[in-house]
């Protein structure tokens, strides 16, 4: 059954049940999973907003209808149904080497007033995380003994017991485990931050980070397009050093595992590199006046040096605007802040997160600071030849005012 407790933590990671789930095809199995999962879900009630502790019951299924092995050009995908209509989804990417959720879905229906009870709506709500950060090596296991959790919109999942492949090659998992940093993390320093008034120490500049290229599908047709090298500023408290530092890290484009999605007014390109490091950039568009903007960055990162694991998020972002139809361009470096200890820096970046025709980008508008460096020679040379003609007109002056010196009476 349902462990449910409005506004309280009664129903804890510890009394939560493992359930096993497969998805098949051909009597083969593609996705094999076995794990935990509770989840925290704020909804409205006729006075005041309310948090609810849900675990997935045992009694959880595979939903075959949309479950799938991503044959016929469609992305893996795991979808476990419980309840009244609720479902939790999980799909899957790959880049050959690695494999990893590129999207987690939470879908609860308002109605039950078992589970909410006092809701003042009975919409079937479908929360949507593209910044989850499970991978792991084509035919290897993924283990997350830990607890872990996502943050969603309007919801949290929190993952323990956690063992699951995808792109299986048999019937059953895989003897070679790749385990997530939570569980090689051991006992950590009590973090120091730095005070107020100390600035973490200025970090070693990496050189220019490469350029990448990066794409979305959407049932097998490119729906989203990006080129950028990408340089990660970020401030975290140091294990080794038991104090605030600022580190800048260049993203290996050759390292790094694409995945997304795409919505009729919403895009989303998640960028997932080891170790365990997730970026996620959020694009939305306006309908009514056919504009896009990159509106949201999300940053997870557990490295080995980090005390605590870090994370960045920010939903309410304009930058990068431009027209359906076309690119965003701007090869100038570009510092997009997202929160006080994180900012991303961007090279040579071309994007096209919406009205995707072709394989290629379509015709690009440029940013300010490239058109304000294209206007720099045009000034520069007016103003040469402005200096070169006040010069030749003095001098025809000079020249005609010696001449009428000399003339005869």
């Amino acid at each position: 059954g349902f462990c449910s407790h409005p506004g309280s933590s009664l129903c804890g990671v510890c009394c939560v049940q493992a359930v096993t789930f497969e998805v098949k095809e051909a009597n083969s199995t593609c996705i094999k999973a076995d794990f935990s999962a509770l989840f925290s879900i704020t909804y409205s009630t006729s006075s005041s907003k309310t948090t609810v502790q849900v675990r997935l019951p045992d009694t959880a299924t595979v939903d075959a209808r949309s479950s799938s092995c991503g044959t016929g050009g469609s992305s893996p995908s795991l979808v476990a149904v419980f309840g009244r209509g609720h479902a939790l989804g999980l799909t899957f990417s790959t880049n050959g080497s690695l494999y990893s959720v590129a999207n987690l879905t939470l879908q609860y229906n308002l109605s039950d007033t078992l589970i909410f009870p006092g809701a003042n709506s009975s919409n079937v709500v479908t929360d949507l995380s593209s910044s989850v950060g499970i991978w792991a090596g084509i035919n290897t296991t993924y283990r997350c003994v830990s607890p872990t959790t996502f943050r969603a919109e309007l919801s949290n999942v929190t993952f323990s017991d956690m063992r699951l492949e995808a792109y299986m090659p048999g019937n059953e998992l895989s003897p070679t485990e790749s385990v997530c940093a939570a569980d090689k993390t051991g006992p950590t320093a009590p973090p120091t931050t730095a005070t107020p008034t100390t600035k973490p120490p200025a970090p070693t500049p990496p050189g220019m980070p490469d350029r990448g290229s990066y794409s979305v599908n959407k049932n097998g047709t490119i729906c989203l397009l990006a080129q950028m090298g990408l340089q990660l500023n970020i401030s975290y408290v140091s294990r080794s050093q038991n104090k605030t530092i600022q580190d800048l890290v260049n993203v290996a484009p050759n390292q790094t595992v694409t995945s997304g999605s795409c919505d009729a007014n919403r895009a989303t390109l998640v960028l997932t590199q080891e170790p365990a490091t997730t970026l996620s950039f959020t694009f939305t568009l306006n309908s009514t006046s056919n504009k896009y903007h990159l509106s949201g960055i999300v940053l997870t990162a557990n490295w080995s040096d980090m005390a605590t694991p870090f994370s960045a998020r920010n939903l309410s972002l304009n930058y990068l605007q431009s027209s359906v139809g076309y690119s965003y361009m701007c090869n100038a470096e570009q510092t997009l802040v997202v929160e006080s200890t994180f900012s991303v820096n961007t090279f040579k970046l071309q994007v096209q997160p919406f009205g995707i025709n072709t394989t290629q980008f379509a015709t690009a508008e440029e940013c300010q600071i490239d058109q304000d460096q294209m206007l720099i020679p045009i000034i520069v040379g007016a103003a040469l030849a402005g200096l070169v003609l006040i010069v030749l007109i003095a001098y025809l002056i000079g020249r005609k005012r010696s001449h009428a010196g000399y003339q005869t009476m």
